[in-house]
C-alpha cells in the first residue's frame, strides 16, 4: 500500500491523469480498522458498493467473523480499484451496538421483543384476514433501492401474483423514477444508452442538475484524471450551487429551480438554429424532430435568460460548446429528476442527443444516472412500478409471458390500471383503503416530503404497519412489527449500477443476533402464506440466492434486460457485466442504440408513453399512429412555471439534496464515525449577498419555514445562486432525544418538514427542489459555525474563517501515478 491519506480531507484522492481515448489507469484504494495489517486480514470477500449508485467494486477484509477493512478491485471496469468516503468508511456501521438482532412487536404502546414466528405469524395471519375481508388492494409493499436483485424479484413475485396487489413501489421514486420514465419516453424502454467508460472518449461532458463530485464521487475522479491528461474534455454544469464540478466547468449555469424546461428548450433552439443536427441520424432513427423544432423556435437564450435569471450569453456559449462536440457525454440527477417539470426537462437532455447523433458511439452517451445502489433492479425486477422484465402492463401479450414464466393465469397479474406510485399509495393509506403497509430497507419517516403528513399516516391505528431494517429508524419506531435485516456484508446477492453492470456481492461475515436476510423474511413469507401457482405447485420455487437469480434469469430472457448469460462463477474474481448479456453478447453490451433503438417498436415497448405536460398516458393506437416504425421518439415540452412560487412572506426557494459523506437518511454513514464527524448536523446555505442583505452570518442559527412545517440549522454562507436556500436531506431523529420527531425539545431537524406534497405528472417523483421558503434568524453565531463541510459544494466563501474538514486518517491507495492529494479546485501531481 501507498503512503496514507486523509480521505475525509481529500476525499477524492489523488490523481492518475490519463489521455483521452486511453484506458483510465488503475489505483487501488483501501482502508483497515486500527492495528489490523494486510498479513492480519483471515480472507477478502467479494463485494461492491451499497452507498451509492456507482457500483464500485470492492473486496471485505475479515478477520474471523468480523468486517475489519475493504479495497477497492483493480481489474472491475467501473471503478478501476478507486472507491469513495462512504465506500472506505461506511462498512462500520454494521457492527454498530444498536444493530436490529430480534424481532419487535407493538404490545401496550411499547415495541418488544419476541422470536420470529410471533412476529410472521402476525404478519401473515394480518394479511390472510385483510384479503378475506378486504382483498389484495388493502395490501401495499414499499420498499428501497438498497436491497439485492434477488430480494426484489421475490418480492415482485408475492406481491403482483402472490397477493395480487398493484400496490408496490420503492423508494427509487424519490431518485430514480425520472430517469426510468425519460428512458421510456424517448427509447420505448428503460436501459441506459450509455456507460462509465464514455468518459474516456468525450471531448464535452454536459452534468445536468447532477452533483457528481458528491453522488458518484469515483466517477468523479475518472472526470478529475481526464481533466489532468492531455486533450482534456470540456466540462457544462447545470447547478444552482458551486460544486466542485460548477468549479472545473467551461461554463457553469446555475438557472433559478424550477426553469430546466426553459433552459434545455434554449439549448435546443441554439442547437437547432446553428444546424448543429445530425439530420441523417434523425431521418434514420427518430421521429418528432419537426415537433421540437416548432416548439423550440422562439426559446432564445434572451428568452431563457429572462426565465431562468442566467446570462444569454452563458446559454449561447454552453449550446456552442455541445453542438460542436466530436463525443458529447451527458449525465441527468436529481437537479432534473426531483424538480418541476421533471420528466419532460430529462427528455429534453435525450432529445440534444437523438438530434446531434450523440448515440452508441465511445464518448457519444446519455447516461439518467441513478441515485441508489439498486435502483436499477427495482425498475427491472417489478419492485417500482413496472412489471418484471420491463414489460408493458398494457400489452396483453407482455402480461401473458409473464404469466408464463410465474404459471399463472394473466388475470392472476393486477393489470387493470398503472401499477401504484409511492405518492399514491401513501395516500390510499391516508385515505384509508391500504390497511396494511410493508416497508422494507427504506425510512419514509425521513425520506419523504411533508413529514407531519407522513407521520400521522403511519400511527394511524388502522394501519398495520412492518418494517423491515437494520436499525431502530424513525419509521421503524412507529411500526406494528419490526424485522431485525440482515445487511451488505452478511448476505450473498447481485445488484446492478447506474450503466448496466451487474455485481455479485458475497456473505463475508454473519449477521448479528437473529436478523436475517431480506431473502429469506420473503421466502418465508411466501411459504407462511402458501401461495400457489396456477397447478397448485408452490409459486416461489427458489430456495436461497442464486436460485433466485436462476429464476430471475429465466424471467429475463429475451427482454431488453436479458441476464441468460450471467452466472454467479461469471462475476466472480474479475470485473461486473453489463447487461444485455446472452448468447449474441455473451461478454455483456456496452452501449445501447447506434442503430436506433431495439424495443420502441409498438409490440415491443415497455410503455406507450405520457403528455410531458400533463402526465395524460397515450393508448397503443396513438403510439403505433406516431411510432408504427418503432424509432426513438423526439418529444417536446413547453415550458410552465412551477406551482409553488416565491412570494413576500415566503421569499426564498428551498432545494435539497446530497453530501458527499452521507447517504440518505444516515442510518448506516451516521454511524461510521469518520463520515459522521464530518457532517454531524443538518446545515442550511445561502448566497453572500442574501446573508449581507439581512445581517447574517456563518454559523447563525435559522429557522427555515414555508406552509408544510419548519426546520433549523447553522448557516452556511457560500457562493449559491442569490434567491436559494440549500438544505440535506439526510439528518432525521434517531440520533436526537425521542428518536422519531420534533417536539418541543427537538426542533425540525429533517429537511422534508418544509417540502410539499407534488410531484412530477409523468415520473410520479416527488419534487423536493420547488418550495417556497422563509428565513428567520433565531440567534447569531456567537464563535459557531455551521456543522458543513468545506470539502464541497458546502465550502465557505472565501473570507470565512471556517476550520478546514479532515478526519480520516487510515486510507491507503496503491497507483501508477505519484501519491498527491487531490488540490482544493481539481489536483496536483
Amino acid at each position: 500500500m501507498g503512503p496514507s491519506v486523509d480521505r475525509i480531507a481529500h476525499p477524492w484522492g489523488s490523481r492518475t491523469p490519463y489521455n483521452r481515448n486511453e484506458p483510465w489507469p488503475a489505483r487501488v484504494d483501501a482502508y483497515l480498522a486500527e492495528g489490523i495489517e494486510p498479513e492480519k486480514v483471515d480472507r477478502w470477500v467479494q463485494a461492491a458498493s451499497i452507498l451509492h449508485s456507482d457500483g464500485d467494486a470492492m473486496d471485505i477484509a475479515v478477520v474471523g467473523n468480523r468486517i475489519v477493512g475493504v479495497r477497492g478491485r483493480a481489474t472491475d471496469r467501473v471503478n478501476r480499484g478507486r472507491l469513495g468516503p462512504k465506500d472506505l468508511y461506511g462498512w462500520q456501521a454494521n457492527a454498530a451496538p444498536d444493530r436490529l438482532t430480534r424481532p419487535l412487536i407493538h404490545r401496550d404502546g411499547h415495541l418488544v421483543e419476541c422470536d420470529w414466528d410471533d412476529a410472521m405469524e402476525r404478519v401473515v395471519s394480518r394479511s390472510k384476514a385483510l384479503l378475506n375481508e378486504r382483498g389484495p388492494g388493502s395490501i401495499g409493499f414499499y420498499t428501497s433501492g438498497q436491497l439485492f436483485l434477488e430480494d426484489y424479484y421475490t418480492l415482485a413475485v408475492l406481491a403482483r401474483a402472490g397477493i395480487g396487489t398493484s400496490h408496490l413501489d420503492g423508494n427509487t421514486r424519490l431518485c430514480t423514477a425520472t430517469a426510468g420514465e425519460a428512458l421510456k419516453e424517448s427509447f420505448g424502454c428503460d436501459g441506459q444508452p450509455g456507460c462509465y467508460n464514455d468518459f474516456d472518449h468525450a471531448d464535452v461532458i454536459a452534468l445536468f442538475g447532477h452533483n457528481i463530485a458528491e453522488t458518484q464521487p469515483v466517477q468523479w475522479m475518472r472526470i478529475l484524471d481526464r481533466l489532468e491528461g492531455a486533450d482534456p474534455p470540456r466540462l457544462v454544469c447545470v447547478d444552482p450551487r458551486p460544486t466542485r464540478v460548477a468549479r472545473r466547468s467551461a461554463v457553469h449555469l446555475a438557472p433559478r429551480v424550477g426553469t430546466n424546461v426553459a433552459l434545455m428548450n434554449a439549448l435546443l433552439h441554439e442547437i437547432i438554429r446553428a444546424d448543429r443536427v445530425d439530420h441523417d441520424y434523425v431521418e434514420a432513427h427518430a421521429v418528432g424532430y419537426e415537433e421540437l423544432a416548432e416548439q423550440v423556435r422562439n426559446c432564445g437564450p434572451e428568452w431563457a435568460a429572462g426565465i431562468c435569471d442566467v446570462p444569454a450569453a452563458r446559454i449561447a456559449e454552453a449550446a456552442e460548446i455541445q453542438g460542436d462536440a466530436d463525443r458529447l457525454t451527458s449525465t441527468v440527477l436529481q437537479g432534473f429528476y426531483q424538480s418541476h417539470q421533471a420528466t419532460a426537462a430529462a427528455v429534453q437532455v435525450n432529445n440534444l442527443h437523438l438530434i446531434r447523433g450523440m448515440l452508441g458511439r465511445p464518448g457519444a452517451g446519455v447516461l439518467q444516472m441513478n441515485g441508489q445502489p439498486t435502483a436499477e433492479n427495482t425498475r427491472e425486477c417489478g419492485a417500482d412500478g413496472d412489471l418484471p422484465g420491463f414489460r408493458n402492463w398494457e400489452n396483453e401479450a407482455h402480461v401473458a409471458d409473464l404469466a408464463k414464466v410465474w404459471n399463472v393465469e394473466p388475470s392472476a397479474i393486477p393489470h387493470y390500471a398503472p401499477p401504484t406510485h409511492a405518492m399514491q399509495m401513501f395516500r390510499y393509506a391516508e385515505q384509508g383503503s391500504i390497511r396494511m403497509l410493508w416497508i422494507s430497507g427504506t425510512n419514509p419517516a425521513v425520506s419523504l416530503p411533508e413529514l407531519s403528513r407522513i407521520r400521522s399516516i403511519l400511527t394511524q391505528e388502522r394501519l398495520f404497519v412492518v418494517v423491515q431494517d437494520l436499525f431502530l429508524t424513525e419509521s421503524a419506531r412507529l411500526a406494528d412489527v419490526v424485522l431485525p435485516a440482515a445487511t451488505w456484508g452478511e448476505k450473498t446477492g447481485t445488484f446492478t449500477n447506474a450503466d448496466r453492470t451487474v455485481h455479485l456481492s458475497e456473505k463475508a461475515v454473519d449477521p448479528p443476533g437473529e436478523a436475517r436476510p431480506d431473502l429469506d423474511v420473503f421466502l418465508d413469507y411466501a411459504a407462511r402464506m402458501d401461495f400457489r401457482d396456477k397447478d397448485d405447485g408452490p409459486l416461489v420455487t427458489w430456495h436461497d440466492p442464486e436460485s433466485a437469480f436462476d429464476a430471475w434469469k429465466r424471467c429475463s430472457a429475451g427482454r431488453p434486460c436479458d441476464y441468460t448469460g450471467i452466472t454467479y462463477d461469471k462475476l466472480r474474481g474479475g470485473s461486473g457485466v453489463q447487461w444485455p448479456c446472452n448468447g449474441e453478447s455473451p461478454d455483456g453490451t456496452e452501449r445501447l442504440y447506434r442503430d436506433g433503438p431495439a424495443w420502441a417498436h409498438p409490440d415491443l415497448c415497455e410503455s406507450y408513453g405520457k403528455d410531458l405536460v400533463t402526465g395524460a398516458a397515450d393508448d397503443v393506437v396513438e403510439y403505433r399512429s406516431r411510432n408504427p416504425g418503432g424509432k426513438a421518439m423526439i418529444k417536446a415540452a413547453e415550458y410552465l412555471p412551477p406551482h409553488e412560487e416565491p412570494s413576500p412572506e415566503y421569499p426564498f426557494q428551498l432545494t435539497t439534496g446530497r453530501t458527499i459523506y452521507h447517504f440518505h437518511t444516515r442510518t448506516k454513514t451516521g454511524r461510521a464515525p469518520q463520515l459522521d464527524a464530518a457532517a454531524p448536523d443538518v446545515w442550511v446555505e445561502i448566497s453572500g449577498g442574501d446573508a449581507e442583505a439581512r445581517g447574517l452570518g456563518e454559523g447563525d442559527l435559522v429557522e427555515v419555514t414555508t406552509p408544510r412545517g419548519a426546520l433549523r440549522g447553522r448557516l452556511r454562507v457560500t457562493d449559491i445562486r442569490r434567491g436559494l436556500l440549500f438544505v440535506p436531506f439526510h439528518y432525521g431523529y434517531w440520533d436526537t432525544p425521542g428518536g422519531h420527531g420534533p417536539d418541543d425539545d427537538t426542533p425540525g431537524r429533517a429537511a422534508n418538514e418544509a417540502t410539499v406534497t407534488d410531484w412530477d405528472p409523468v415520473s410520479k417523483q416527488p419534487l423536493f427542489k420547488t418550495a417556497a421558503a422563509a428565513l428567520t434568524l433565531l440567534r447569531h453565531a456567537e464563535g459557531a459555525t455551521a456543522p458543513a463541510p468545506t470539502t464541497t459544494a458546502s465550502a465557505p466563501i472565501r473570507n470565512a474563517d471556517v476550520p478546514a474538514t479532515a478526519g480520516g486518517p487510515g486510507a491507503y491507495a496503491s497507483q501508477v501515478c505519484a501519491e498527491s492529494p487531490d488540490a482544493e479546485e481539481g489536483g496536483t501531481r
